[in-house]
């Protein structure tokens, strides 16, 4: 691709948004645009499309388009149950371990005032069951007591409708749902266990191909979502997230052309359905941002340095309005472009990035300290200079966890507060401090316990969220002492842990 061409494709780049389906020609089948699905229910003929169109939507979690085709549906026929059912699903967002508990028990409420309404409304006992599994989701209890009690509910739903392709796509996503601790591989493979017995007939369906791909989506598994990732943008072409999707195998595997056309395709077709609404392109988010890693681990930062030029002026305008929380949103334009530079920084070198913005004390305190850690990881070797941004790490990761803990249960636990692993790129500098004041044996002997502690950690999906990988740190300094052996066997952990990286490969 040319820089013009780039520049072309960034000036449409954007953070993912919902899908617009009712912007679709007239006559247009869903099942063209998003997946094909099929759902028997009681609703009247009116509502199908619209029930239909928010069933493929919602398994493609463009959750606020899914919601307002169920609301259609609703209009159409206000005694259809599974309507309002499916308005409440579009409020949880199992493996973001996110939900928005108020809304959802809102959209229950236009049905009936108490579950037993509720369920007085449903017109048939499968009907009836996916209602009840709801109410586990959304009554009592703590959302991590809740998120439990939804997976048994869907479970037994499945078993009880064991030819429901959609009870079983759904129970596998509750399941995933229940990994509130990150990624557990036995978890997932439950999951994936249910959805492999229905892939190989129900392959245009959105949500069977979409969970398969989040089931797979680690260096260890990824090979087998391969077969998925391959279907998922051919079956639902105008869901950006599909068209994203795809690409959490390709960065498992490190295929960077592949995971480059995934996200320039759903920056495309998301801005496209932004156009028709009449929005102007976002240029900043998680597609970008894994399109500019992608760009970084191909060599092309000119590549990489237009996302970011596409994202600099949001995140400019975001710090004007002084709308910086301590951990915003990771949809936070300012989130995106400081990860970007710092990416950038540690990636090619340099005290990077001089051309980000100051931040205001007390806001984006996760962007922060990446700069501040890419400033320390690329920088001279100055023990008292590293010992500083070590502690200044220390004190913002100590600020984060506070922070952290003030968020309410119902809302996403992002990687901006991912404590542990802030922790241990603050504890890299400290490693680093020691080697560059001369003391090499407990220097060394502490990065290679960042390693171990990297490692027991659940496994990352898409760039690494620790921006410098120990493994690939431990080799570089390795290297630069003269232990060849060793700094090969470190740089293989890293590309255990992130294929085909580019920096872990070079040393290799």
């Amino acid at each position: 691709m040319t820089i013009a061409a780039l520049v072309t494709a960034m000036l449409l780049a954007t953070a993912p948004l919902p899908a617009t389906p009712s912007d679709a020609p007239a006559g247009a089948s869903i099942a063209d645009q998003f997946g094909h699905v099929q759902f028997a229910n009681s609703g009247a003929p009116a509502a199908q499309r619209d029930f239909l169109d928010g069933l493929a939507l919602l398994h493609d979690f463009e959750y606020d388009s899914a919601a307002a085709a169920f609301r259609r549906a609703e209009a159409a026929d206000p005694g259809f149950a599974m309507a309002y059912w499916g308005e409440a699903m579009t409020f949880n967002h199992a493996v973001w371990m996110e939900q928005d508990l108020a809304s959802a028990r809102a959209a229950l409420a236009k049905l009936g005032a108490t579950p037993a309404d509720r369920r007085a409304r449903a017109k048939t006992p499968r009907e009836a069951g996916y209602l009840d599994a709801l109410e586990t989701l959304y009554g009592d209890g703590s959302k991590v007591q809740r998120d439990d009690r939804y997976a048994a509910a869907m479970l037994a739903l499945h078993a009880r409708y064991p030819d429901d392709v959609d009870a079983t796509a759904f129970a596998a996503l509750a399941v995933l749902g229940t990994a509130h601790a990150g990624r557990d591989y036995a978890i997932y493979m439950r999951a994936a266990a249910m959805l492999e017995a229905v892939f190989p007939t129900h392959q245009t369906h959105p949500g069977v191909v979409h969970y398969l791909i989040h089931s797979y989506d680690d260096p260890v598994h990824a090979p087998l979502g391969l077969r998925p990732a391959r279907l998922y943008g051919t079956i639902a072409p105008q869901a950006g997230h599909a068209l994203h999707m795809t690409s959490h195998i390709f960065v498992a595997l490190g295929m960077w052309h592949e995971t480059v056309d995934a996200n320039l395709a759903a920056i495309r077709v998301v801005n496209e359905q932004r156009q028709v609404a009449g929005k102007p392109p976002a240029r900043c988010g998680h597609y970008s941002d894994w399109l500019d890693y992608a760009w970084l681990q191909l060599g092309d930062i000119a590549a990489a340095r237009a996302v970011e030029a596409g994202c600099r002026p949001l995140a400019l305008a975001e710090l004007a309005r002084g709308a910086g929380r301590p951990i915003p949103s990771g949809r936070s334009a300012m989130v995106s472009y400081y990860e970007m530079v710092a990416r950038r920084g540690i990636e090619f070198g340099g005290a990077a990035p001089d051309e980000a913005p100051p931040l205001p004390d007390g806001t984006f305190l996760a962007s922060a300290f990446r700069l501040v850690y890419a400033r320390a990881i690329t920088g001279p070797a100055d023990p008292a200079a590293l010992s500083a941004q070590a502690g200044t790490l220390h004190l913002l990761v100590a600020r984060i966890r506070d922070e952290a803990a003030k968020l309410p249960p119902e809302e996403a636990q992002s990687g901006d507060a991912d404590v542990a692993r802030l922790g241990i790129m603050a504890d890299q500098v400290d490693a680093l401090a020691l080697l560059a004041a001369g003391h090499s044996e407990p220097g060394f002997a502490a990065l290679k316990a960042l390693v171990a502690r990297e490692s027991a950690l659940p496994a990352d999906f898409g760039p690494p969220e620790i921006l410098k990988p120990s493994a690939e740190l431990l080799g570089d300094r390795l290297a630069a002492a003269g232990k060849a052996a060793e700094a090969v066997a470190a740089y293989r952990v890293a590309l255990s842990q992130a294929p085909n990286r580019r920096l872990s490969r070079a040393g290799n």
